[in-house]
């Protein structure tokens, strides 16, 4: 088949949102497929050295351009630029033919709207990266032109595998909504042998966007949830390195939790790209790391695609409880926690017995998110494989 797969992979250059997006076009090359790349949001190019959106896309051209020649697709990507409408790399007459003769559509987060297409892809399936913020947004009276381009998809995925459970909260928006995870190409993420430096890291936006409410009940971001276990690195004499973004109007309290113990760093400083960012996970000895409060107040049952990646690399994790133990293991290589005092126990647990648990963290990556596996099940749900 003829997959195009859209993304924000220009739009926010850094190297987390990089292997968010480029996982899914190496996993359906693998099943071997032609893949291409096509970011057509609409949106202006943000530009992460000046730290601000413009109507200039050079850096996320040639940020884009080297990521795709990278992995083996230099020839196979286009990005518009939404303050022009100017097509780069394959271009604009590879783009249309593309979205008129092409097999599947694979629209991951809401991320590719292609407003003024002549439409004949024979499949179009959206994948929501968001549980609970899309379901509500999806009700919202001022979405309604949001809620029916979702709605025209022919197929409905979320990383969400609680949605539409009694326990989960995400309302009812009249789509049946199929279960995936994040797709991670284990090829990239060979499994290390020894510890890593002796810290537990994670990579985090402090507050990506502003809360929404359902039925007078408040959704929020990490902050939230970070704020209940500020006072872990006074319970555990463990290194705790966080590279964090600073957050909608830069609120995140940097003093207060360094005095707390905490190790900041800055996330686009840090992390500027997908070699860096790869680095930061394969140095560590194992993740922490909160969810967002909508997700956990929820229980949608999200699970990180960065959190997929340390356990590729054989580094363990402990993650938040938003319900995915339900559906992922929980207990070795992978461990939850909803308290503090579940977190501390977490990571003592982790370092007394680590050779165990990086043995098990590799095994859950091989058997739940190996990317080709991962895709396949998209293409069997969607009645094409």
């Amino acid at each position: 088949m003829r997959i195009i797969v859209t993304g924000l992979l220009g739009q926010y250059a850094f190297g987390g949102v990089t292997w968010d997006y480029i996982q899914y076009l190496l996993g359906f090359r693998a099943l071997g497929h032609e893949v291409w790349y096509l970011e057509d949001s609409g949106a202006w190019p943000y530009d992460p050295v000046r730290q601000t959106i413009t109507d200039d896309c050079s850096y996320n051209v040639a940020y884009l351009g080297g990521v795709m020649a990278a992995f083996g697709f230099a020839d196979r990507w286009i990005y518009r630029n939404g303050a022009d409408g100017k097509f780069h790399g394959a271009g604009e007459a590879a783009a249309r033919e593309l979205i008129k003769h092409g097999d599947l559509l694979v629209n991951v987060s809401s991320a590719g709207w292609l407003r003024d297409y002549d439409f004949g892809v024979k499949h179009q399936m959206f994948i929501d990266g968001d549980p609970m913020f899309c379901q509500v947004g999806l009700l919202d009276p001022k979405n309604a032109e949001y809620a029916a381009r979702v709605r025209a998809h022919d197929s409905h995925f979320t990383f969400g595998l609680n949605v539409g459970a009694r326990s989960c909260l995400a309302p009812d928006v009249g789509i049946a909504w199929k279960k995936t995870v994040q797709p991670i190409a284990l090829d990239w993420w060979p499994v290390q042998q020894d510890e890593g430096l002796d810290r537990f890291t994670t990579v985090m936006n402090w507050a990506s966007y502003a809360p929404v409410e359902w039925e007078g009940r408040p959704y929020g971001q990490k902050n939230l949830e970070f704020d209940k276990f500020k006072r872990l690195p006074q319970h555990t004499a463990q290194a705790l390195v966080m590279a964090m973004g600073q957050g909608v109007g830069s609120k995140r309290p940097t003093e207060e939790l360094r005095l707390l113990g905490w190790t900041i760093l800055e996330a686009g400083e840090a992390l500027p790209d997908h070699p860096s960012y790869h680095e930061f996970l394969r140095s560590s000895k194992a993740e922490w790391s909160v969810a967002k409060h909508g997700y956990v107040a929820a229980r949608t049952g999200w699970f990180s695609c960065r959190t997929a990646c340390y356990l590729a690399l054989g580094r363990p994790a402990v993650v938040q409880e938003t319900g995915w133990s339900e559906h992922l293991p929980a207990g070795e290589g992978l461990l939850t926690f909803s308290t503090l005092e579940e977190a501390v126990a977490a990571i003592a647990d982790v370092n007394d017995h680590y050779a165990e648990h990086q043995a098990a963290a590799r095994a859950i990556a091989e058997q739940y998110f190996e990317a080709e596996k991962v895709c396949q099940d998209l293409l069997v749900q969607a009645g094409l494989g």
